[in-house]
């Protein structure tokens, strides 16, 4: 491979989507939840009439958009989710001579961007695959996928939970300003269904499954319809407790269930929101304002789709005003919360329209807390 040389300017020139054809919705979802539920709490009856139990909590699909602004989602398995001895997905296990599962829907999305970029895996030196799951430790999904695409270079994956996706970017960014690579294709493969717990009122309706994936490369190598460069990307993190997933090899050590409550998904909602919107919109302004630009000069917000309440007050505290649709698109209503792949779903279906000059900025936040975004502007 030819060492590229260090890049005056990095550009996206792509993007893939890759949509699950399985839609799971909110009505589905509640019958399912409250099924269990009434039988729970008749089995466990008079342990929750001696305080020893917690009632199971029953829930209803007007509870779940009012409070998230999700009416559906798109799950990579469909089967053994709504059934309610099991209460979640049935995907079946395959060898290891096989494409794994996440592997398969991480090309899906890659082919898609490579397409898209006017690329082939002969002009990719590095994949990345960047999401809040990993279906396995190792060897890394993002070989499995470069070995499939035929890309002489490396991968390597990483977890950066909601903000997986532009964290990777970022690292794109780097590989490409520094001269490591000539091009880097970002991939977020978000298999988060088998992490769900479909029992948990607060938490059965959030996820679904999607993959994403995007062409990074030098400038003067771009010949795509869309390009945009890269003006910049910032990032922060600051620990917090308040969104969890404990699942790891070593419950096998403490004897403790590995698929309990605790080692899924879990939150505390409200403080969530209470503290990460704040940040959002505070990180936002200070990254714009290192560009010398303001939320007015910006044509789009591609923002993370995690609730829409969120969505709408961070863009009311950046414009001063309530977003329309056009200005910060939502897209969570039919996705849900994707995990790291909201942000750039938002940036897939709405970019096309940009005039030449337009800034537009893709942020994700979630857990950790994380918060990463780019900003861009339309060749």
């Amino acid at each position: 491979m030819r060492l590229p040389q260090p890049s005056a300017d990095v550009v996206i020139s792509g993007t893939g989507l890759w949509t699950p054809d399985n839609v799971l919705t909110n009505e589905e979802l509640v019958q399912v939840l409250n099924e269990y539920a009434d039988r729970f709490n008749a089995e466990h009856a008079a342990e929750i009439e001696a305080g020893q139990v917690k009632a199971a909590a029953r829930s209803d699909a007007g509870f779940i958009e009012k409070a998230s602004g999700i009416k559906q989602r798109h799950v990579y398995i469909k089967d053994g989710i709504l059934d309610v001895d099991r209460m979640r997905p049935n995907i079946p296990e395959r060898a290891d001579s096989e494409l794994s599962h996440q592997a398969e829907i991480a090309l899906a999305a890659a082919k898609k961007a490579l397409a898209a970029a006017n690329k082939t895996g002969s002009d990719i030196d590095a994949v990345i695959v960047s999401c809040a799951y990993t279906q396995r430790a190792y060897p890394a999904i993002a070989i499995e996928v470069q070995n499939a695409l035929g890309i002489d270079g490396f991968g390597f994956d990483m977890l950066v939970a909601c903000s997986a996706a532009t964290f990777a970017q970022h690292r794109a960014y780097e590989m490409i300003k520094s001269g490591t690579a000539r091009a880097v294709l970002v991939i977020n493969p978000e298999l988060t269904s088998p992490q769900v717990n479909y029992r948990d009122r607060d938490s059965h309706f959030i996820f679904g499954d999607v993959a994403t994936a995007v062409v990074l490369e030098r400038g003067d190598t771009a010949n795509a319809l869309h390009v945009y460069d890269v003006l910049g990307t910032q990032a922060k993190t600051l620990f917090s407790n308040t969104i969890r997933s404990n699942f790891g090899y070593l419950s096998r050590t403490n004897d403790a269930d590995p698929f309990g409550p605790d080692k899924l998904f879990h939150q505390e909602g409200r403080t969530v929101f209470k503290e990460v919107c704040p940040m959002a919109a505070d990180h936002i302004s200070s990254h714009l304002a290192l560009h010398g630009l303001g939320a007015a000069d910006v044509r789009r917000w591609w923002l993370h789709q995690a609730n829409i309440n969120m969505n709408l007050l961070i863009a009311r505290k950046l414009l001063g005003r309530d977003a329309t649709a056009d200005e910060a698109p939502i897209v969570l209503d039919q996705y849900a919360n994707t995990a790291s792949a909201g942000s750039i779903i938002a940036f897939s279906l709405h970019q096309a329209d940009l005039q030449s000059g337009d800034v537009g900025v893709i942020c994700s936040f979630g857990a950790g807390y994380s918060i990463g975004s780019l900003v861009i502007r339309k060749r």
